[in-house]
C-alpha cells in the first residue's frame, strides 16, 4: 500500500493508516524541523504539534497524494511560530547543531554551511537538496511562486559558493 492509499484511509478516519503515514515521513519531518528551529527540544515540540494538528485535521485534506506536502506546510508553520516565540523571549544566539553528512570518503559539514544562509534560504536549500523536493512542491509548501523558489535557490547557491570557496576565489558556474 503506497502513501496515497494510506492518506486516503487516514482521511476517512483510519488511525492506523495515519500512524503508518507519519512513521514513513518522520525522518523528513525531523530534518526539516531541525533545519528551521536548530535544536532537538524545539524540533520535538514542532513535530508533536504538527502531528497533533494533522491528526485533528486530516479529514480536511483535499488531495491524499499531497499528504506529505500538506504536513510539511503545517510543520514549517509550527517551526516559524516557535522561532517567533523565541525571538520575543530571548535574543541569545544559539547553534547547537553540529550534525554532518558523511559519505564514504569525505565528511561535509553540510548543516553548518546551510546555517550561515538567510533563514528563508535555509528552508529552501533543505527542502530542495536534503529532502529532494521539486521546485513545484516547495512552491506549494511555502505558498510562494515557482519563480520565487528558483530565485531563492539561485541566491542560496551564490551564498553557498561564497561561503565554501571564499570571497576572492574562482567560483564554479551557477546553473
Amino acid at each position: 500500500m503506497d502513501l496515497t492509499e494510506k492518506a486516503e484511509l487516514a482521511r476517512k478516519g483510519d488511525k492506523e493508516a495515519f500512524v503508518l503515514l507519519v512513521r514513513a515521513i518522520q525522518q523528513s519531518l525531523f530534518v526539516i524541523a531541525r533545519s528551521i528551529v536548530k535544536n532537538n527540544e524545539d524540533c520535538a515540540d514542532a513535530m508533536q504539534e504538527t502531528i497533533a494538528k494533522a491528526f485533528s485535521n486530516v479529514h480536511t485534506l483535499k488531495e491524499p497524494a499531497y499528504f506529505k506536502t500538506w504536513i510539511i506546510r503545517i510543520l514549517i508553520n509550527e517551526c516559524n511560530q516557535i522561532n517567533r516565540k523565541k525571538k520575543r523571549v530571548s535574543l541569545i544566539p544559539y547553534d547547537l547543531r553540529k550534525t554532518s553528512y558523511k559519505e564514504e570518503y569525505e565528511q561535509i559539514e553540510l548543516f553548518e554551511v546551510i546555517d550561515e544562509l538567510d533563514e528563508q534560504l535555509q528552508t529552501i536549500v533543505t527542502l530542495f537538496y536534503i529532502e529532494d523536493m521539486s521546485v513545484k512542491d516547495i512552491s506549494n509548501v511555502l505558498e510562494v511562486s515557482e519563480g520565487t523558489v528558483k530565485s531563492r535557490l539561485f541566491r542560496a547557491r551564490k551564498q553557498l559558493s561564497e561561503l565554501v570557496l571564499g570571497e576572492g576565489e574562482e567560483k564554479y558556474e551557477l546553473s
